[in-house]
């Protein structure tokens, strides 16, 4: 389970420009997802070998600059639950401020590690100016400039320091499901729906993260873990139906799981929420189901679920390949297809393929479809393998890789969901020269 560092402060010291550059030299290693519209405010990062996720809370408010200072709270109120350490971004050029006192004094009662950074400090005068946020109580702070970076290595050496070490997950080789979706989808009824009132078979398991209930299920033949962001401890400070409160429990559950399990409201479509959720799970190398609730209440004619689950796949486009299951959570009406579903993408999820099989199949595919030839050269593809990672990833072997594009690996990553079941299961195609 990793770590999540939350950035706060008031608009416009800069939280945003620290956040872009800490994910920017992470996702530069990452294959870029094409045609994913990032998640602004949640990105991961790692320090000498220590990752961890970092949540902009800046980027949640609704309003103008000149925010009241109750949102600026409750960012506060959810960075001081959710998150294992915090940074408290403070600005040199306008100094203290009176919304900076009143960070300051909800994060001074707060047992997690707090590091004070001033912003723009990037010459010798301004640096003597910091001195005047000693007054906000919280102790040292740390100097740096956003924009250019100078400072953050110390900063990120403290935090990296400061972060409790994972706790040892209880390991079994069960799948692990997280049950996901905006609040209202249906989330609490879907699992009370398979668990039932037979709580005897269900065995919580301890040591597993605070705040995703992890529950064994072993009935009708089907055994794994759900991890379950639903029926959650209800914070009474924090308004539920927070956007940000429900991406921030999503990140956790994703992260921790194996597959899942997107619960969506029929009655509402697939709205930018869902979609968040999604590509979180995607870009997580996740499988993915996607389960229809509330079916049971929409007006339905012969075309109904044609029409919906292909606008889904539009928005979902270009991983369409993914289960929808239309549900009810009330009448359990498919509940049992759902799991069954899930089951299936975690088996695809882990498949491998020999290397020759592989090479049997699709070099003859290739050499039916080449590449395009770009400026007049040809790309020759001599050899592909799986990788011996713990998502499917496929590289490809070939003369020019750098002229492979996009739409190509595309047919690839197509072909190989044709021949090999990779349902529900982002595939990621490389391109490398021999």
């Amino acid at each position: 389970m990793g770590n999540i560092v939350a950035i706060v402060g008031r608009p416009n010291v800069g939280k945003s420009t620290l956040f872009n550059r800490l994910i920017q030299r992470r996702e530069a290693i990452v294959d870029a997802v094409s045609g994913v519209t990032r998640d602004r405010h949640y990105g991961k990062t790692d320090w000498n070998g220590r990752e961890f996720s970092v949540i902009d809370t800046g980027g949640y408010v609704v309003g103008s600059d000149d925010i009241f200072e109750a949102e600026i709270d409750k960012q506060v109120e959810l960075a001081i639950d959710e998150a294992d350490a915090i940074i408290f971004m403070v600005d040199v050029e306008s100094g203290v401020t009176g919304m900076d006192e009143e960070v300051a004094h909800l994060l001074r009662q707060v047992k997690k590690p707090v590091f004070l950074t001033v912003n723009k400090v990037d010459n010798a005068k301004r640096a003597a100016d910091a001195v005047e946020f000693y007054a906000l109580g919280l102790g040292d702070y740390y100097t740096i400039a956003s924009t250019n970076g100078s400072g953050t290595g110390e900063l990120l050496d403290a935090i990296v320091a400061a972060l409790p070490e994972k706790e040892e997950k209880v390991e079994d080789d069960l799948p692990r499901f997280a049950v996901v979706g905006r609040p209202n989808a249906g989330k609490s009824s879907f699992i009370n729906a398979l668990i039932g009132e037979d709580r005897y078979i269900v065995t919580d398991i301890a040591g597993t993260t605070r705040d995703a209930i992890d529950t064994k299920y072993n009935r009708f033949g089907f055994d794994f873990n759900l991890i379950d962001t639903a029926g959650i401890r209800k914070k009474s400070k924090v308004k539920d139906d927070l956007e940000f409160y429900s991406v921030m429990r999503s990140v956790r559950a994703i992260e921790y799981s194996d597959v899942c399990i997107l619960i969506i409201d029929a009655t509402r479509g697939f709205e930018g929420q869902d979609q968040n959720i999604f590509w979180l799970a995607e870009k997580n190398k996740k499988g993915i189901v996607i389960l229809v609730n509330k079916w049971d209440l929409v007006e339905k004619d012969t075309h109904t679920t044609k029409e919906f689950e292909a606008m889904i796949r539009r928005e979902t486009a270009p991983f369409t390949d993914v289960p929808i299951v239309f549900i009810s959570a009330l009448t359990k009406q498919r509940i049992f297809k759902a799991i069954e579903t899930a089951v299936e993408v975690f088996e695809n999820r882990k498949q491998k393929i020999a290397t020759s099989k592989l090479n049997e199949t699709m070099l003859e595919i290739i050499k039916l479809n080449p590449p395009p030839a770009y400026k007049g050269k040809y790309i020759k593809i001599k050899y592909c393998m799986q990788l011996p990672s713990p998502t499917p990833q496929f590289v490809f072997f070939a003369n020019l890789p750098q002229y492979v594009k996009e739409p190509y690996k595309r047919f690839i990553e197509n072909k190989l969901r044709e021949i090999y079941n990779f349902k529900g299961v982002p595939v990621v195609v490389y391109f490398r020269k021999k």
